[in-house]
């Protein structure tokens, strides 16, 4: 039996505990903001954090999370005021959509390891996250915003 904490609530899982996290968030849990892309943890459609680190859940095992804290894009403000989500509505940044939640759980990592990136640690610690609709340069534009606290 695995012990979870999603989202802050606690869980116990006795299914596989090699079934990727992606399918015990998505198919037990009902927490279906995380989105299953590649398979291969190659777009970071499925960015979820791991004890705050961001990790893509299709290649993280059940048994990976247990007594670690795991956040989804449900649990990363359930108000949705989190700086990264705000500069996302702000600036427009998704056109289709289906990317964003990895887009915006990889920023948050990002924001809490280097609170004020540069150019280029925006460009390679986003470089894992797949855009299909190319809203690059609004993602980078909303990055920085939510770096400085919101303001344009």
């Amino acid at each position: 039996m695995v012990q979870l904490l999603v989202n802050g609530a606690k869980y116990q899982y006795d299914g596989d505990q090699d079934m990727p996290l992606l399918w015990y968030l998505r198919d037990v849990l009902g927490l279906t903001g995380t989105k299953f892309g590649c398979g291969i943890a190659a777009c970071g459609a499925c960015t979820i954090h791991l004890d705050g680190i961001a990790v893509r859940a299709c290649q993280t095992p059940v048994s990976a999370a247990e007594g670690l804290p795991v956040t989804t894009i449900e649990g990363l403000s359930p108000g949705g005021d989190h700086p990264v989500q705000v500069a996302w509505r702000t600036l427009n940044v998704s056109q289709c959509g289906y990317c964003q939640p990895g887009q915006i759980m990889q920023a948050a990592a990002l924001l809490k390891e280097s609170p004020n990136p540069s150019d280029d640690d925006i460009d390679t610690a986003m470089s894992g996250n797949l855009c299909r609709c190319g809203t690059y340069p609004r993602i980078r534009a909303a990055i920085k915003q939510a770096a400085r606290g919101g303001r344009p």
